[in-house]
């Protein structure tokens, strides 16, 4: 579709299609101002991102899931402002503003128009791929100041929020739920995985719980809940000289609820699940050094392996999702956090 709108044809701005948004920001000659050479579309499960030669635009799809609605204007529009307030905490200089996609009869779609918003966006400054973590680690490994840098940006992160008040039953019950959504949701007929490890693994976390929540307790007692960041993966930490975070859950604040000790044992298990180095090993350290915050093992590896069930339950779901990406590699990666969850958990019995 051309950016001027031709082939609209006499559309009201409430009937412009997805597809139509998405060739519209996928044209060079959408973004006058910037004039980039090329544009990169990548789709996500929850959005569409336009990458131009120095910035980066997010469109909210408009998906409707248990935790997220984002079937109305109104919603992605709200969605659009927390991501922006919830990820300036961690990455201030990249989350620049909430621009509106436009529609005009006279002038079809634009970007930052004149006529009525018929979508928004959230404008990003683009980070350079090269140096994300995840392509470190598949490169040989970031360096030790790099992993020390996002140990300290993390430590200053958590040292800086303010204790959340979450009962301790309530927070139990909904870590029960999530072990046991898993387990269903990977016993599905459709992905054939192996139902023994699968039970082994929910019953040993869910067994933790039961038999020993005193541990958990005691990170509440210690005012260690706070609202962090909610999906903190490598692919997500720039090692620019201050390391930048991006992409924080922002559609559900129940699931930002966390104790930072098991948002570094998730990162730590991505960062292994990536390249065996040693690289999360290192951070969960220097973390623990900087902070003085030493769970008990136990406590880890039972983050751990909880972490691990939910990226094996994740991948075999994106198993059925159209996508360059057969399923069979993402029921394989399903496969490997199975056994990495299965591993873990045996430092519980």
């Amino acid at each position: 579709m051309k950016p001027t709108g031709a082939g609209l044809g006499s559309e009201t701005p409430a009937e412009v299609a997805l597809a139509n948004k998405v060739d519209f920001l996928s044209a060079i000659e959408s973004y006058p101002i910037e004039r980039p050479e090329v544009v990169e579309a990548r789709e996500t499960h929850m959005s569409w991102v336009f990458l131009t030669g120095r910035f980066a635009y997010k469109l909210k799809k408009p998906v409707h899931h248990p935790r997220v609605d984002l079937r109305t204007l109104d919603a992605r529009r709200r969605n659009c402002l927390t991501e922006i307030r919830l990820n300036r905490r961690l990455a201030p200089d990249v989350y620049l503003a909430v621009k509106p996609l436009t529609f005009a009869a006279h002038r079809g779609l634009q970007l930052a128009g004149d006529g009525d918003a018929i979508e928004w966006l959230v404008m990003m400054r683009r980070l350079p791929d090269e140096l994300m973590l995840d392509r470190a680690l598949r490169s040989g490994g970031p360096e030790r100041r790099d992993l020390d840098r996002i140990a300290i940006r993390l430590a200053r992160f958590y040292g800086g929020l303010a204790p959340e008040t979450v009962a301790p039953a309530v927070r139990r019950i909904g870590l029960e739920e999530e072990i046991r959504l898993s387990r269903r949701e990977l016993a599905r007929p459709a992905f054939a995985r192996d139902s023994a490890t699968i039970d082994r693994v929910a019953g040993r976390l869910i067994d933790f719980l039961r038999v020993r929540p005193e541990v958990l307790l005691e990170r509440h007692r210690a005012g260690r809940i706070v609202e962090g960041h909610g999906d903190l993966r490598p692919e997500h930490i720039c090692l620019e000289r201050e390391p930048v975070i991006i992409d924080c859950l922002e559609f559900s604040r129940q699931l930002r609820l966390v104790d930072p000790a098991d948002e570094m044992a998730f990162l730590a298990l991505e960062c292994e699940m990536l390249a065996e180095l040693g690289a999360g090993a290192r951070l969960q350290r220097c973390y623990e050094a900087i902070t003085g915050d030493r769970p008990p093992e136990r406590l880890i590896a039972w983050y751990t392996g909880f972490r691990a069930l939910l990226r094996a339950r994740l991948s075999a779901l994106h198993s059925l999702e159209p996508g360059p990406r057969p399923p069979e590699a993402w029921l394989a990666q399903a496969d490997r956090y199975l056994d990495a969850a299965l591993d873990y958990t045996e430092a519980l019995t």
